[in-house]
């Protein structure tokens, strides 16, 4: 996983890229949910 210049590494292997996904997908719902507020 990288992130402009700098390297992320979480756990590596399958835990680090399961990690990553409901990362993201907490992030999603959470970018939805705010938008939602806003507007």
């Amino acid at each position: 996983m990288r992130f402009g210049n700098t390297r992320v590494e979480f756990l590596g292997g399958r835990a680090g890229c399961l990690t990553m996904l409901l990362v993201s997908i907490a992030l999603s719902i959470l970018l939805t949910v705010l938008l939602n507020v806003l507007l």
